[in-house]
């Protein structure tokens, strides 16, 4: 990321807490388009927690949205990921490009993911 692109990030919104309310909030400001996909997968992961007694589904719900939001926050993420998916939803799968485009979704996912770890 570029100084540019850092502090155009900051400006947007900072990094939320790894907690459900906070994530909540930042997507709700980043992409509230996405809220009810967040909610439902969220019904989901606690309902499986209580029914199993784990937190590990939560965890797993935490990470992923975590990633979520800082795609969201951080241009030069959500370029790379709006770019790579627009190569794989166009090229056909036994081009060598779309094996490169879904290598950067999972990069962007990464290093996302990596940042609120």
């Amino acid at each position: 990321m570029t100084e540019g692109e850092q502090a155009l990030a900051s400006e947007l919104l900072p990094r939320p807490e790894r907690t459900p309310d906070a994530l909540r909030s930042a997507l709700a400001r980043l992409a509230p388009h996405r809220l009810d996909e967040m909610d439902r997968q969220k019904n989901e992961v606690f309902q499986l927690a209580a029914r199993h007694g784990s937190l590990g589904p939560v965890r797993g719900w935490m990470t992923i949205w975590a990633g979520e939001a800082e795609i969201e926050r951080r241009p030069d993420l959500l370029t790379r990921r709006r770019a790579a998916e627009r190569e794989v939803q166009t090229l056909d799968r036994d081009d060598p490009a779309w094996r490169a485009a879904m290598d950067e979704l999972s990069a962007v996912l990464t290093e996302a993911r990596a940042a609120t770890a």
